[in-house]
């Protein structure tokens, strides 16, 4: 039988769960690309915290904490796949010669362009545009400067912008056209809604 403090803590952590595991899934969904992986690592991420559930709950900003979790996790798992790619590559004696073309047709989804930006750059627009956090959550939940994220999000930008070409992101997700403009930032946060 669990004490007073076991139930409390589990009611608090299945609070938290409740509240945060669908937004949790849709960044690793961002960042990966997979919805199969994102909802893993979602699960891999609030798992990792009710072992450490004491110290997160503690923490100023629990939901900061899950979205670094979530990240790691997701930079972890696109770096296996990246080596595992060269692996089998190498096995098969052939080189990857895939090579992003930056001329991509304007039909390509945000999604793919995402997809297609570096992780850090990635993680920058996600959170930023597509989550609505200020500079310094982002700076915090990546645990970088407030300097990198500033300009790892305006070179992402750029590179959406570009990968999306004249298209524009509204033609591309098969939006209304933008009422003064639209930028690849808002339509990486209408791509990150998931169907």
């Amino acid at each position: 039988m669990g004490t007073a403090v076991d139930d409390v803590a589990a009611a608090e952590f299945h609070e938290f769960f409740e509240r945060h595991h669908g937004e949790l899934s849709r960044l690793a969904y961002l960042l990966t690309g997979d919805s199969d992986a994102a909802d893993d690592l979602a699960a891999d991420a609030l798992v990792a915290m009710w072992h450490q559930w004491d110290r997160v709950r503690a923490a100023d900003h629990p939901a900061a904490y899950a979205r670094g979790v979530v990240t790691n996790l997701a930079r972890s798992r696109i770096r296996s796949l990246v080596r595992e790619r060269r692996r089998v590559a190498l096995f098969w004696g052939q080189r990857s010669e895939r090579v992003d073309d930056p001329d991509v047709p304007a039909v390509l989804d945000v999604r793919e362009a995402l997809r297609r930006l570096p992780f850090r750059k990635r993680a920058c627009v996600v959170l930023r545009h597509a989550f609505d956090m200020s500079e310094k959550e982002t700076a915090v939940t990546l645990g970088i400067s407030v300097g990198t994220v500033k300009s790892q999000t305006s070179r992402g930008i750029a590179e959406l912008e570009k990968l999306l070409g004249a298209a524009g992101p509204l033609r591309v997700l098969g939006g209304d056209p933008p009422r003064g403009g639209e930028t690849a930032a808002a339509a990486a946060g209408h791509a990150g809604r998931r169907n």
